[in-house]
């Protein structure tokens, strides 16, 4: 099912994405280069600056060490000229002394010699201490501050990295989203999907793309994925008919909340029957799902009546009466051309009669600009006041099919769909499209011409068989 669809749709998808970027790609490596450039130059100024700063901050050091060196040889003359002073003082006062004590004066002086010599090693010793302690705090001042570069340097992305970056993940703006897009919307008008359905599907795209950083090899699936979540938004959630039914026959009032929409009904129903009216053009399968729908109902356990209200056409009697006797279904009838509404009525008098189940009322096939036709199928309605009028329609005729449905809704209001020839249907638009367009649900896919072949929608099943 909509192999057409997956085929077209992934190739568009592939060539829409393939190329977004690429021209961008040598623009980023030049402006790389441009902002390296500018970079590079940038450090060198700075270094050049520093290290200007760097030598008149050395002038001043080194001016200030001899400075310091320049007091310290002035304090050591300043000292040693105190020393000699005193001892020239001593000499003195110990000259008229025996000879013996000028000898042990001249020791004693030689001894303060000795003392005035050593007495400024200490200083000098002190002196380098100080400046041994200022140059170890400089070292490490200067390793702190290579430790911070590093850091600094390494937190900031490499030109490789940057340029990977680059190559890798691309901006989507408004005009290659526009290019992307323009290929997937070829596929979806080619595949029977609505333009509103379209619209709506740019519209969620372009919130998840615009203005943000996509990497170009997931920006396929990131497509796929907002694409999928954007169809299963709408396709509306189906009821099951035979819960529905059976919810009624039993008097609950749950049988709107089984389902996502609710039905505007002309009347409750708390006894039988349940009627059904189904609606569409000629050669739409028609008459052949409502036979399959009363397959259903019997292998499910609810009895059922036919009523062959499409009186225009002769066949369409004797072929709605050979599937009744195939299935052992009663079937009411009149003769070709009778009021197709006195059909209907005739058929709910007998259900009610002989506490049948359901009623399910073919009617005639009909152009939806066929005034005259059109007029009396609101007769139709108006009489048997069906509590769902099922609107049967080809899958295959794409666009088509919605618009007849649209008129249908129009003139007599639609509550479900079906949708037949849905087995050689490779296209898929038309399921996606006819929900969104009517607000209505499908119920079922016709899939063959067995009675068998009539399948409960799944919206699961749908999304799969589209992007599986």
């Amino acid at each position: 099912m909509f192999e057409f669809f997956k085929k077209r749709f992934r190739t568009a998808l592939k060539r829409a994405t393939e190329n977004v970027g690429e021209e961008d790609i040598q623009e980023d490596i030049q402006e790389e280069k441009s902002t390296k450039r500018a970079e590079e130059k940038k450090k060198e100024q700075e270094e050049f600056k520093e290290s200007d700063e760097k030598g008149v901050e050395k002038e001043k050091k080194k001016k200030k060490k001899q400075d310091r060196e320049e007091q310290r040889k002035q304090e050591q003359l300043e000292s040693k000229e105190e020393i000699k002073v005193q001892s020239e003082k001593i000499q003195q006062d110990e000259a008229g002394k025996q000879g013996k004590e000028n000898k042990e004066d001249k020791k004693q002086q030689g001894k303060g010699e000795e003392e005035s010599d050593d007495e400024p090693e200490p200083e000098k010793e002190q002196d380098k201490g100080k400046k041994g302690s200022k140059e170890g705090s400089l070292a490490e001042t200067g390793k702190e501050a290579t430790e911070e570069d590093i850091k600094e340097e390494k937190s900031k992305p490499g030109f490789f990295k940057r340029l990977i970056s680059g190559v890798t993940k691309t901006k989507i703006s408004q005009q290659k989203f526009d290019d992307i897009f323009w290929e997937i919307e070829l596929v979806l008008l080619e595949n029977n999907v609505a333009y509103g359905v379209i619209e709506k599907i740019k519209e969620d795209l372009s919130e998840e793309l615009i203005g943000k950083e996509v990497s170009r090899t997931k920006l396929q699936q990131e497509i796929e994925n907002s694409i999928k979540k954007s169809i299963e938004e709408i396709l509306i959630e189906p009821f099951d008919l035979v819960q529905k039914i059976k919810d009624i026959q039993n008097n609950s009032n749950t049988d709107s909340k089984q389902s996502h929409i609710i039905f505007k009904q002309s009347h409750v129903i708390s006894k039988k029957p349940y009627v059904i009216c189904f609606l569409g053009i000629n050669g739409s399968g028609k008459t052949t799902t409502l036979a399959k729908v009363g397959h259903l109902l019997k292998q499910e356990g609810l009895s059922s009546v036919f009523a062959a209200s499409d009186t225009f056409r002769a066949a369409a009697i004797q072929q709605l009466e050979n599937h009744a006797k195939r299935l052992g279904i009663k079937m009411i009838k009149h003769d070709y051309g009778a009021d197709a509404a006195a059909v209907g009525y005739d058929a709910i008098e007998h259900a009610k009669s002989k506490g049948i189940d359901v009623v399910l009322i073919d009617s005639a096939g009909r152009l939806h600009s066929n005034r005259n036709l059109m007029d009396e199928l609101r007769k139709l309605i108006r009489v048997t006041k069906p509590d769902l009028k099922v609107f049967v329609g080809e899958m295959i005729t794409g666009n088509d099919c919605i618009e007849q449905a649209q008129k249908f809704d129009e003139a007599v209001g639609i509550d479900a769909v079906i949708l037949t020839k849905s087995d050689v249907d490779e296209k898929g638009g038309t399921a996606i499209s006819i929900g969104y367009v009517l607000k209505k649900p499908i119920i079922f896919l016709g899939t063959g011409q067995n009675y068998k072949d009539l399948e409960k929608f799944d919206k699961d099943l749908i999304l799969s068989n589209l992007f599986g």
